[in-house]
Order: C-alpha cells, then sequence, then structure tokens
C-alpha cells in the first residue's frame, strides 16, 4: 500500500476519529493499536496535502479542511456501500444499519415502538435512533432517514410527506376548574399559556372559526419549553393551556386527564415529513423502514394523510 494512496481503510479510521473525537477509543474499537490509528491518519493527511485533524492530549477536533473532507468522505463510503447492496441484490435486504433522526418526543412516544415492531420482523438489521429538535446535516451526521416536523426547504434531499399533524387546545381539568374555561379566543390572553420556545411564532395562537375567520391572539405564559414531554408535564401538572399536537396528548385526553378547549375553532396543522438522504433512497433496508413507518404514522391520531404519500421531491 503506498503512502500517497487514499484508501478505503484510511477514509473509514478518519471518519471514525472524526465521529469519537479520540484515537484510543477507536483502537478499541477496532482492536489495533494505537500506533496503526495515528500512522493510517498521518499517511491519509500525506495523501491529500492538508492536516484534517488537530490533535491534543486530550481531544482530536476537525480542522476546516478537515471538516469540508468528512463529508465528501461520507459520500464515497456510502457509495461504496450502496455499490455492494446493489451487486447482492435482494439479498441484502434484511441486513445491515439504518440511521434515523426524530422530533424528540414523537420519537419518545412513538417511533421506538414501531422501530421494536419493525426489527421483530428482520432481525438482523440493526437501528440507530437519533431524537433531536434541532436541525441537523444528515449527511455530516450519517443519518439515513429523518422524520420532522415544520415545513422543509432543504432540496438536496427526498422529501416524503408523512401527513398533516393535527393540533388542539387542551388544559387539566384541575386548571379549568380553578382558572375557568375560555368561551372564546378572546378570553385567551387572560389564561396561562405552555408554549414551545424553540417554535417561530409560538407567541401568537392563531384559530379558525367555523364561519373561515381568523382570531390571532397573544398566546403568553410563565412557562415555555423546548420538549413537547415537557409540555405533557406541564398539562398534567395544571400549569396552562397548550396548543398541543393530538399525538401527543391522545392517551391524556382518552383518560380524562386534559380536556379540549373551544373544540369549535382549528389550530393551523403542521406537516409531518420524512427526509432521506439520496445516496440511501435506493437501499433495500432504507426503503424497507420508509413504507414500514410511513404506514405505521398514518394510523396515529391525529395526522391526516396525503392521498398518495408518495415523495414528492427527488
Amino acid at each position: 500500500m503506498d503512502k500517497s494512496d487514499v484508501t478505503l481503510e484510511r477514509l473509514r479510521t478518519f471518519v471514525r476519529v472524526a465521529d469519537r473525537g479520540s484515537l484510543s477509543a477507536v483502537a478499541r474499537e477496532l482492536g489495533v493499536g494505537q500506533s496503526t490509528i495515528t500512522r493510517q491518519l498521518r499517511e491519509l493527511e500525506d495523501a491529500v496535502g492538508v492536516p484534517l485533524l488537530s490533535r491534543t492530549t486530550r481531544r482530536v477536533t476537525v480542522t476546516h479542511e478537515g471538516t469540508r473532507y468528512y463529508a465528501n468522505a461520507m459520500q464515497i463510503l456510502r457509495l461504496v456501500e450502496q455499490a455492494g447492496e446493489e451487486a447482492r441484490g435482494t439479498r441484502g435486504a434484511a441486513a445491515g444499519t439504518i440511521r434515523i433522526s426524530c422530533t424528540a418526543a414523537f420519537g419518545i412516544l412513538h417511533l421506538t415502538a414501531m422501530i421494536f415492531a419493525f426489527q421483530d420482523l428482520y432481525p438482523h438489521i440493526s437501528v440507530d435512533l437519533n431524537l433531536t429538535d434541532d436541525r441537523i446535516d444528515l449527511v455530516r451526521e450519517g443519518i439515513d432517514i429523518a422524520v420532522r416536523l415544520a415545513p422543509l426547504t432543504d432540496s438536496t434531499l427526498k422529501l416524503r410527506a408523512l401527513g398533516q399533524s393535527q393540533r388542539i387546545l387542551v388544559a387539566s381539568p384541575a386548571y379549568l376548574a380553578a382558572r375557568g374555561k375560555p368561551a372564546s379566543p378572546q378570553d385567551l390572553p387572560a389564561h396561562e399559556s405552555i408554549r414551545m420556545s424553540n417554535v417561530i411564532g409560538s407567541e401568537t395562537l392563531v384559530l379558525q372559526g367555523t364561519d373561515g375567520v381568523d382570531h390571532a391572539m397573544p398566546f403568553v405564559g410563565r412557562f415555555r419549553v423546548d420538549h413537547g414531554l415537557a409540555v405533557r408535564a406541564a398539562l398534567i401538572a395544571g400549569r396552562g393551556i397548550a396548543a398541543a399536537h393530538r399525538w401527543l396528548i391522545d392517551d391524556l385526553l382518552a383518560q380524562g386527564r386534559v380536556d379540549v378547549i373551544l373544540p369549535d375553532y382549528r389550530l393551523p396543522s403542521v406537516p409531518l415529513n420524512m427526509l432521506i438522504v439520496p445516496e440511501r433512497a435506493g437501499i433495500a433496508r432504507v426503503r424497507l423502514l420508509m413504507d414500514f413507518l410511513a404506514a405505521r404514522i398514518a394510523a396515529l391520531p391525529g395526522i391526516e394523510t396525503s392521498p398518495t404519500g408518495k415523495i414528492d421531491r427527488s
């Protein structure tokens, strides 16, 4: 092997070290000595001609040049994997690893159970699940599929519309007994709200009446949070009124732990989408999970599905 070669082995080592931030951790993971990892990285940097990693006694970080190189290296490794999958045909469909990212509360309440059911059907498929409400670079993070709420505009990814997530106004019976039940949108400013701090425009609530007229009302209160499960906890604790996704509180509604407020008024729904890295969309196991999740998500309470559910952009 020539030291000037950019080999797949050296690329994989670089990607692992960039992800882990530690030479010793990668050496343990691969079952080799740390000197072997150091040599492979040095040879890769010699071949590329620029430093890709910055090393200190405590941590390894990616340089500016290394960040750009990492994204390209990931694409190369993914294409190599996809080429192998296509060469093997369907034999590799029910084996391998899928990396998926999902909005945190939705992932905890619903997606994890769906993944368990999927793995019961396909026991040789491993799933790495990333739960976050932050926007992430799917290619940079090595993600195959992402499930996200809110409109999406990244034209570099395939988008599969899963449906519209309905929202309803709810509060606990205890809160309503203490503060009274709003009879019209104009009553809302006098109440405590529970709202998401990471949702743009959440300080204003727009409700549409049966006559089609929109009512934009201030929606403020003493508790803001950036996680849907904390909204659930605040509702149960009687801290105020929330505009909650139906899938977030449907069980609480069935148990009588929250009540619907202003049922004759409709809140705007929120798009629920699946994003797929284009290079991964053709891999059989990824397609299996995409179709499985789309069918299961369509059956959730409060998800209004489109007639086709097809991928809208490629």
